[in-house]
């Protein structure tokens, strides 16, 4: 048998209409938001459901949204594979909530007003400077620490082999795209994003998540999660540190798909709205066995192919 990881959608993957067809084939995935609706006071499943678009791009809906349709998908995989055997979990940005809450370290509801919140700090920390994102293919990546010395941007996403993306005030990444251009790059595609994302400009949505997390009971996890600030397991007792870090660091992905393959998996499932993660993971395990779970469809043929 292969050795299977599950992965977790980050921002970005949300679209109208996702998690609904769960909804009404599992009980266990009507709850879902059922209870979500109950904890955050508002009726975040009629976002999901029903838009409108530009509500479900909120940051404080987006976050929340994207975990409960990720962890409904997850649900419908258990109870379609009720002897899956998953090795470890990880999640890209936001997703590592989801990697959390299925490896048992938080519970629903706790993970649930943690994206709320860090949803919303996110957003006021966009807003107190103009910032984007800038998406580079084909750059290595001392070209690429070089660009950021010379433009005053960060390393937001090590994502694969062929694609970082960059973090910064707009200007600068204006000047970053210049200079990427200059230095060969495949593409140089600024992001449609609110801001800076894992950069030094998120530190006020940082400082304000640590007291969130102050509160929180962290409990010990039933598998591996890989962090993304280290593309490494994370160690129990520094989780909280690392996940405040995350706001403002680099995100780790290539690094993190890099050590599920020393510890031998060879089949992913990307459970949430999308097909990012497998996207990126084609790029750097060029021979692993890749599956999504977004909606029904998608669970039949993964099932199927599983079993």
């Amino acid at each position: 048998m292969s050795i299977k990881a599950v992965i977790f959608s980050g921002q970005g993957a949300q679209s109208v209409g996702m998690g609904k067809d769960l909804v009404d084939s599992f009980p266990a995935c009507k709850a879902l938001y059922e209870t979500a609706d109950k904890t955050l006071g508002y009726s975040l499943s009629e976002i999901c459901f029903e838009g409108p678009a530009e509500e479900l791009t909120k940051s404080n809906h987006a976050q929340p949204a994207i975990f409960v349709t990720s962890i409904a998908c997850f649900t419908a995989l258990k109870e379609s594979c009720p002897d899956l055997d998953i090795m470890g979990t990880a999640g890209l940005s936001l997703g590592e909530w989801s990697a959390l809450h299925a490896a048992g370290v938080l519970s629903f509801e706790d993970t649930l007003r943690i994206l709320e919140a860090r949803g919303r700090f996110m957003q006021d920390a966009c807003e107190e400077k103009d910032s984007t994102m800038l998406s580079i293919i084909g750059l290595a990546l001392p070209i690429l620490e070089e660009i950021c010395e010379k433009s005053g941007v960060t390393i937001a996403n090590l994502n694969s082999p062929a694609q970082t993306v960059l973090s910064g005030e707009r200007a600068n990444i204006e000047t970053a795209t210049a200079l990427a251009k200059e230095a060969g790059a495949k593409r140089a595609l600024p992001l449609k994003v609110a801001g800076a994302f894992h950069s030094p400009l998120m530190q006020s949505a940082a400082t304000r998540l640590a007291e969130v997390l102050d509160s929180v009971e962290f409990k010990p996890a039933t598998m591996p999660i890989v962090a993304n600030v280290t593309g490494l397991p994370h160690n129990a007792d520094t989780i909280k540190e690392a996940m405040i870090k995350q706001v403002t660091g680099s995100v780790r992905w290539q690094a993190s798909i890099e050590w599920f393959q020393t510890q031998g998996v060879t089949e992913y499932i990307e459970c949430g709205p999308g097909k990012v993660l497998t996207g990126l993971i084609k790029r750097i395990d060029s021979s692993a066995t890749l599956h999504n779970i977004n909606n029904i469809a998608s669970l039949e043929k993964t099932v199927a192919e599983i079993k």
